[in-house]
């Protein structure tokens, strides 16, 4: 018994030292290899380590932590990757150079398994290594790991993580499928150590948001039209200048500046209704990300952001279909296989009915006003074997918005002005290997208007015609190589040629004609860059590129080089700081009537006079990730830009002080100057769960000067925003109910008040015209002491929203109740001057054109 009992507690003694010995727990944040071992023997029982100094690797950095963990594990898991290995003499841990093994490369395609739509931006991690790559834009990744196995997890937001052993010996190609995560979207998840990828902080890239279109989904919008573009109106750094308006405002820069991009094709007016929508149906789209700063060189020819957005593909699968019906527009999206697995198609179409509400309450002898939009977006796909897809997708909308009157006396009047676009893109994507993937995209772009007026008396009637507009074919090639786990290549090669048609003027006097034609200009745009996502370190990463940009207008040539650079280094696990440079430069200039109401902005080129705009960024920041998906960032931005365009005093799109339209040279009516844009923004962002959403602020200058205006002297923008604030909450407190609420606050623009005018019969901008006497045709031209040095009235709302959501078999119905403006604030929309007969003293008064708008909407799934 004795003997019995003296085994036992011997046993006990032993297990207690071996827990003792293998259980350690060491923190090893960023020192070298050399530094952990020597960390490492102090912290053992085992012994001495015993290594040779001169090993280059042992100065490899390394950035763990271990938590009762064996000293076997942890010496495996810092030697493995510095090809080191290691043995026991006697007490002595001895360290040596093995010979590297052999590497392999996993790749493939990440698709969703309910729709296999490819899904980009998707993080596969080795879990040994630490390492990982993020998929293209296609879906597509490439893993080169050394031989043996590993744990791989593919992990993207919104989806469950899949978790595989790989034995790698030979190359392999795999595709994955993805399932949508239905807890994140419903509930409080607590991100595991391998969605670690996912993280902002891991990131390189700044001055970016990506939002889930989902998201996106949830927030209350006007006359529930679920718009992307308003929503990135909500974001830091970002307004829309003028109450309920589509117009993108970013950093201080014009709406001329934005890239926006649909499937590779550049879309150039992006608004419906005067602005009040945009073009883009939330139904259709599939991602969208905008870039403030730190523009990747793969992008190009615009000076304050990007807005990259792609259309679904389609369901390879199942057909599935939406119905949305709203106060003012309805909408309709179809999609399904063409067959099963391999292809696909999307149709999605969307057109108002406003005209056809307001048209039969209007008597005969009134005003009939015509208002309307409708928008297509379809997209077909081809799986043509493992290595080549083929797509084709094309957008089309227009606008149409006028009057009609039937006056015996007077006569009868008609006007409409009518303005749209229309996309193509064709694009083949290939995959040469496993480590090199090529797109290849053919695209057409076309952007046209026009205002046409008519007045008819008995037998004399009087037309008058404007049109412009501007096209253009591109060829694009791009291409991603990954060479390894520290290097992501991508260069390519982009080609367009700009058809521009300025104005075109056609004047019927019943039996005479007359057309004036505006110059017609034809230039070619080329661009070649190279870009390189670098892990330097563990904790160090950058993205280094560099583009080239030409431009051919008439005998001059312009080429411009544009390096840019950001990078992100973490000082703590889930803290970065980063900052970033570029250069850009644009070769194609909107031309704005400031004031004007009407889309009669004229796209122009770069000309021998008109010489490109150029803008140089720098930005700074850090950002912060917490638990449960939650982020933190901060960032400041300074922005220089040179040659920025606008009409001179006095000027307009029909011409200068001039009666006649035949004069008419856009080169001749434009000015040249600078613009600043400096500030600091504050984002702090949920995007999945019960409760989501995010809260922002920016505290930002934006100046201009031109030697032609305000005497030559800087004066701030007039959609200079100093405070600019927004509050976006969605809560779902169960499977059947979505509740969003937004709140928006921002300082008021500037306008050009007139202390003083003279008589005038001058074709003047609308902001600028001064008529005390109503509606006579003799107005006064104010002068003005400074430009822009009245501030208006801050703007703010709040905006609220309920979904009722039911689930049948094999469809879904959802409810949308929504306030927009709840507290009924009357948000200036722009000042005039009018003389009070009463008083006679002339007042400034507020333009406001939005007041409480409660509306509903309903959407079916099936």
């Amino acid at each position: 018994m004795r003997q019995l009992i003296w085994i036992l507690f011997t046993f006990c003694i032993a297990k207690t030292i071996q827990a003792q010995e293998s259980g350690i727990s060491i923190v090893l944040e960023n020192i070298t290899i050399k530094e952990a071992l020597e960390k490492l023997e102090k912290n053992t029982k085992k012994g001495s380590f015993s290594f040779n100094n001169n090993l280059k690797s042992l100065q490899n950095k390394i950035d763990k932590t271990y938590v009762n963990k064996s000293l076997d594990y942890i010496l495996k898991e810092i030697l493995s990757p510095a090809f080191l290995s290691y043995k026991y003499i006697g007490e002595t841990v001895v360290i040596f150079e093995v010979e590297p093994p052999k590497k392999y490369t996993i790749s493939g395609y990440i698709k969703d398994k309910d729709s296999q739509e490819l899904l980009p931006g998707v993080a596969i991690y080795a879990t040994s290594l630490q390492k990982g790559v993020i998929t293209n834009g296609y879906g597509f990744y490439s893993l080169t790991l050394p031989e043996g196995t590993h744990e791989i997890t593919y992990s993207f937001l919104g989806f469950k993580t899949i978790s595989r052993d790989i034995v790698l010996t030979s190359n392999i190609q795999e595709d994955f499928f993805m399932e949508e995560d239905i807890t994140y979207l419903n509930e409080v998840v607590v991100v595991s150590d391998k969605k670690e990828k996912e993280k902002e902080s891991r990131s390189s890239q700044m001055s970016e948001i990506g939002l889930p279109i989902k998201q996106a989904q949830d927030v209350p919008m006007l006359l529930g039209e679920k718009d992307m573009l308003k929503v990135f109106q909500l974001m830091p750094g970002v307004h829309a200048g003028a109450e309920g308006n589509t117009g993108l405002y970013v950093r201080g820069g014009g709406p001329d500046q934005n890239l926006i991009i649909l499937d590779d094709a550049t879309v150039y007016n992006v608004n419906h209704v005067l602005g009040l929508f945009s073009v883009f149906s939330g139904d259709a789209l599939k991602s969208a990300k905008l870039y403030k700063g730190a523009f990747p060189a793969r992008y190009g020819g615009r000076l304050s952001s990007v807005i990259d957005m792609r259309m679904i593909e389609g369901n390879k699968k199942e057909y599935h279909g939406k119905i949305g019906i709203g106060l003012i527009s309805s909408n309709v999206t179809l999609e399904g296989p063409i067959k099963k697995n391999k292809s696909s198609f999307l149709f999605s179409g969307r057109r108002s009915y406003i005209d056809l509400i307001v048209r039969p309450l209007v008597k005969k002898d009134d005003i009939r006003p015509t208002l309307s939009f409708f928008d297509m977006n379809m997209k077909v796909n081809f799986e043509l074997g493992k290595k080549d897809k083929l797509y084709a997708s094309g957008y089309f909308g227009r606008d149409s918005f006028g009057s009609e009157e039937k006056d015996k006396v007077f006569g009868d009047d008609f006007s409409e002005m009518s303005w749209g676009n229309a996309t193509t893109t064709l694009r083949w994507n290939h995959q040469f290997n496993a480590k090199s993937f090529a797109n290849t995209s053919l695209i057409y772009s076309d952007y046209s208007f026009y205002i046409k007026t008519e007045r008819s008396l008995e037998k004399n009637t009087v037309a008058t015609m404007y049109e412009s507009n501007i096209r253009d074919l591109g060829i694009k090639y791009d291409m991603d190589i990954i060479p390894s786990l520290e290097h992501h290549i991508r260069t390519g090669v982009h080609f367009t040629n700009h058809e521009f048609n300025p104005g075109v003027l056609s004047v019927d006097h019943s039996s005479n004609a007359s057309t004036f034609l505006g110059r017609k200009y034809i230039n070619n745009e080329l661009a070649v860059y190279v870009e390189d996502d670098w892990k330097i370190t563990q904790r160090l990463k950058a993205n280094i590129g560099a583009r080239i940009s030409s431009f051919k207008s008439g005998s001059k040539i312009y080429i411009k080089p544009e390096p840019r650079i950001s990078f992100g280094y973490r000082i703590q696990k889930n803290l970065a700081i980063k900052a970033s440079y570029s250069s850009m430069n644009q070769y194609v200039h909107l031309l704005t009537s400031s004031g004007a109401l009407l889309p009669t902005d004229l796209w122009v080129p770069s000309t021998e006079k008109i010489r490109p705009q150029s803008s140089k960024q720098l930005a700074i920041g850090a950002i912060k990730d917490f638990k449960n998906n939650i982020s933190l960032s901060i960032e400041s931005y300074y922005k220089k830009s040179d040659n920025v365009i606008g009409y001179k005093e006095g000027a307009g799109f029909l011409g200068t002080n001039s009666s006649s339209v035949e004069q008419f040279d856009f080169n001749e009516v434009v000015t040249s100057g600078k613009a600043w844009a400096y500030g600091t923004e504050f984002f702090l962002q949920k995007k999945f769960g019960k409760f989501s959403g995010w809260i922002g602020y920016a505290l930002s200058w934006s100046e201009r000067q031109f030697d032609d205006v305000n005497f030559g002297k800087k004066f701030l923008a007039k959609y200079d925003r100093r405070h600019d604030a927004s509050v976006v909450l969605s809560y779902k407190p169960s499977k059947k109910i979505t509740l969003g609420a937004n709140w928006i606050y921002g300082s008021g623009n500037n306008y050009s008040l007139a202390n003083g005018g003279i008589k005038t019969v001058f074709n003047t901008p609308i902001n600028d015209l001064y008529r005390p006497n109503g509606d006579d045709v003799i107005g006064n031209l104010g002068v003005f002491s400074q430009k822009n040095d009245f501030r208006g009235e801050s703007t703010h709302r709040l905006d609220l929203g309920i979904q009722f959501h039911k689930q049948k078999k094999g469809r879904k119905r959802t409810w949308e109740i929504s306030i927009y403006n709840a507290y009924a604030r009357y948000n200036p929309f722009g000042y005039r001057i009018k003389k009070n007969y009463d008083s006679n003293l002339y007042e400034l008064q507020r333009i406001s054109l939005l007041g409480i708008i409660p509306s509903f909407s309903y959407k079916l799934e099936f």
